[in-house]
């Protein structure tokens, strides 16, 4: 699972949304958020076109049965409309904790922390 991982990463570093598609399952549930492969697409898509340097780097993983536990750092300029906030060309930086259950190789629930909260803070936008 931790080469899985290191896949899926990948495929989300190069921005490449059909390869990250491919690691969702269709009915992927996510936590307070719109559930299905077709929205997490989507908020990729939103989050690539306001940053389009957005890069993940994994400070650490862990793997227990069907789980993958992670600690991210997500980075990129703010160089395109994200969330309703034109450019800014400001640098954001936040730490993302997310958990993922796997069945026959693709995620079907996701859970993790509020990352669009902390990118518009960063963009100077103080509501979500």
């Amino acid at each position: 699972m931790r080469e899985w991982f290191g896949d899926y990463l990948d495929a989300s570093n190069r921005h490449d949304l059909d390869a990250i598609r491919s690691f969702l399952d269709p009915g992927v549930r996510r936590a307070h958020l719109p559930g299905g492969a077709d929205a997490w697409i989507s908020d990729v898509a939103d989050l690539f076109h306001g940053f389009p340097d957005w890069r993940w780097r994994r400070i650490q993983l862990i793997v227990e049965d069907d789980r993958i536990a992670a600690h991210l750092r997500g980075s990129g300029t703010h160089l395109g409309v994200f969330r309703g906030v034109a450019a800014t060309r400001r640098h954001a930086n936040v730490a993302e904790f997310a958990m993922y259950r796997l069945a026959s190789g693709r995620i079907v629930e996701y859970s993790g922390s509020d990352t669009d909260r902390e990118l518009l803070a960063q963009l100077g936008r103080t509501e979500a």
